[in-house]
């Protein structure tokens, strides 16, 4: 009875009566029309109009003159639909009403979300997955600064600005199509079994952004003497174009199964030069030798410092990257606290492995080393280097004090 409660509000039943001996009468109840009479041998409704005066029934008058007279057959009885999957199915109509009213109100909602970029050329990068621009020489990408790349003072790293270059100088060349199986190599480069290695580095950070901000990395190459190539990149915030960093890098071949220096081949200048660019460098060259420091002439040292899993590339050696944090691992707290890094110029002149042991050496110059929380401009020579005294990088450092400290407004 239940089931048959539940299902009669969504699919109607036929009306059912008892008769008086008891037995269910299934026969649809119908109103008697006036001129009801049988057809003979017809299976189908015959419409005749009636002139006649109206029958009696039961000895009351019925219909109206002139009114239409419906003979049904004899043979033919009344039957409720024959219930099918398809006749037995509620209707959707309403239900499909509601979802769409939901998707229409959600849309709307979504679409009044402040979430859009503000400016024209972000709007067509808004997830950073980066674009060729500028007759297609130039490569450019977006990225928002998360919560796990801001230091200490609420602003990105210099490792974090480090790893956005990499990452666009990377995808240049996978935008360009020049990617082949190799960390940045082109086809012909993997065919001769070569990588790119970078040999100077010089950053210019005028602002660090902070959680939240995004940035817009423009990159591009150049030409850098017979077996040398330069990649330059300009960093600028997304909303308001202000430039934020400037960098300039030197990169050679090396082979890695010799793990030798070589000369670019004429296959690979072939894949590359057409995307050269005739420019100076974004930095004039600092011309200044890096000094060469050792344990008399540093004034902190830091040992033990050991290559994990994760600082490996896929070619096997120490990203560049993870050199300069292992260089400030020996640079005085009081000024990491109190200073900025402004510029920082890098050689490197060894790779380091899985295995290597390290020896991080700085020397502080420009002030009295008591006094670093309150030096304006410091300057620090760094040197990388492995236990039996090869060097890996060379370094200088220039800081300037922090003048502002970022507030967040974390108001509901």
């Amino acid at each position: 009875m239940v089931a048959t409660s539940a299902t009669s509000s969504f699919f109607p039943l036929p009306s059912s009566s008892l008769d008086p001996n008891g037995k269910t009468n299934n026969k649809v109840t119908s109103t008697n029309f006036s001129g009801l009479t049988p057809t003979p041998n017809s299976n189908r409704m015959k419409v005749k109009p009636n002139a006649q005066a109206p029958p009696k029934i039961n000895g009351k008058r019925t219909g109206l003159p002139g009114s239409v007279e419906i003979v049904k057959p004899d043979n033919e009885t009344s039957h409720p639909a024959p219930r099918t999957f398809i006749n037995q199915l509620p209707d959707w109509s309403m239900l499909l009403a509601a979802i769409t009213t939901v998707f229409l109100a959600a849309e709307k909602q979504w679409m009044m979300l402040d979430w859009k970029p503000r400016r024209s050329d972000v709007i067509m990068d808004p997830f950073g997955l980066g674009r060729i621009v500028q007759d297609g020489l130039v490569f450019r990408q977006n990225f928002s600064i998360r919560s796990y790349e801001i230091g200490a003072d609420r602003s990105a790293s210099i490792e974090t600005v480090m790893n956005h270059l990499q990452e666009t100088a990377l995808n240049h060349v996978k935008t360009a199509g020049l990617l082949g199986d190799g960390f940045g190599s082109t086809p012909e480069m993997v065919k001769k079994n070569l990588i790119w290695v970078v040999t100077r580095m010089q950053v210019v950070v005028d602002k660090y952004p902070t959680w939240g901000d995004v940035v817009e990395v423009d990159t591009w190459v150049s030409k850098s003497g017979k077996n040398g190539m330069r990649r330059d990149w300009l960093v600028r915030d997304g909303n308001t174009g202000e430039i934020l960093t400037r960098a300039s890098s030197v990169w050679v071949m090396m082979n890695k199964l010799t793990r030798r220096l070589s000369k670019i081949p004429e296959e690979v200048r072939g894949e590359i030069e057409p995307y050269f660019v005739d420019s100076d460098p974004v930095l004039a060259e600092d011309g200044r030798k890096l000094t060469k420091l050792d344990d008399k002439t540093a004034d902190y040292v830091r040992s033990d410092l050991t290559p994990r899993w994760s600082d490996l590339d896929v070619n096997q050696h120490v990203n560049n990257v993870k050199y300069i944090g292992w260089i400030l691992e020996s640079a005085p707290v009081g000024m990491m606290e109190s200073q900025k890094l402004k510029s920082m110029t890098l050689e490197y002149r060894r790779e380091c492995g899985r295995d290597s042991v390290l020896q991080s050496l700085t020397a502080v110059s420009g002030c009295n080393i008591g006094n670093l929380g309150t030096a304006g401009e410091v300057e620090c020579q760094h040197l990388l280097r492995l236990q039996d005294g090869a060097e890996v990088v060379r370094g200088r450092t220039e800081w300037s004090s922090k003048t502002s400290t970022t507030t967040w407004d974390i108001t509901p």
